[in-house]
């Protein structure tokens, strides 16, 4: 269809092939190393996909990191992602990872409502800050958040920072390409669920985060997100769609600073 062209990454990234199984293998690694501190497939729903995965850092957590994971909604786990935690885990946060069901089974307000379901479980058994982050329809997932008719306030009041990295922040030019038939968006939930048709939130610190090498759509739905929401974007050279991620893994990382507040 039309812009097809325009939301596919893989196509212009060289051996985008290999992401995937790397990223598996890399997070089956990351839980191995923490033993006991890494705790897999806790049910927040009814169905088999509605399970986060929490790990917990060394001594007493300053905090809680919540991560959402993309795939156009469509692909995907949260174990292919454990290692994604390791910059905020090395500062003392416990990190979530939240999965859901996916496209065609359910429709991207379900998805929505289920991601808002994780957080609330995750929120009961936490206490201190909360600070999301999520990529590509994760960053469109963490920022719904902010909306008061998805998420209750005492969890809102909770979340201090939000990293929104590579986020389909506009959902109506995915009406106009193939994916289309699997998420069945029409133009009022796609309007309705496209944070750059929300009210920009109070008193949270959003950053968005895009590479630089990233196809010109995503480069055009950071800024238009970061300037409808008065947010602080930053485009990293020589980062693409698949690898702007690794700076999560990334300690000493300008993205897990700003995650964490750290100045």
């Amino acid at each position: 269809m039309q812009l097809d062209d325009d939301y596919a990454n893989a196509a212009y990234i060289e051996g985008a092939d290999q992401f995937p199984p790397r990223w598996q293998s890399a997070a089956a690694a990351f839980r191995k190393k923490l033993g006991f501190r890494a705790q897999k497939n806790i049910s927040y729903g009814p169905t088999d996909r509605e399970v986060y995965d929490f790990f917990e850092p060394e001594g007493v957590s300053r905090g809680t990191v919540i991560f959402v994971h993309g795939g156009y909604w469509k692909a995907f786990a949260p174990s292919d992602w454990s290692h994604l935690a390791a910059g905020a885990l090395a500062r003392g946060y416990a990190v979530a990872m939240v999965g859901y069901d996916l496209c065609p089974d359910v429709r991207v307000t379900q998805i929505t409502g289920q991601v808002a379901r994780a957080m609330m479980e995750i929120a009961k058994r936490t206490q201190g800050m909360i600070a999301l982050a999520g990529h590509s329809a994760g960053g469109q997932l963490v920022a719904r958040m902010m909306d008061p008719l998805v998420l209750p306030g005492d969890v809102r009041d909770r979340i201090e920072n939000i990293v929104s990295i590579s986020p389909v922040a506009n959902l109506m030019p995915l009406l106009q390409t193939s994916m289309n038939d699997i998420l069945q968006l029409d133009e009022a939930e796609a309007t309705a669920e496209s944070p750059v048709n929300m009210t920009p939130p109070h008193g949270v610190n959003v950053t968005i985060w895009v590479g630089a090498q990233e196809r010109p759509a995503f480069l055009e739905q950071a800024e238009q997100f970061a300037r409808v929401w008065g947010a602080k974007q930053f485009v990293i050279e020589g980062r693409h769609h698949f690898d702007i991620i690794e700076l999560l893994e990334d300690t000493d990382s300008d993205m897990v600073k700003a995650l964490l507040g750290v100045k």
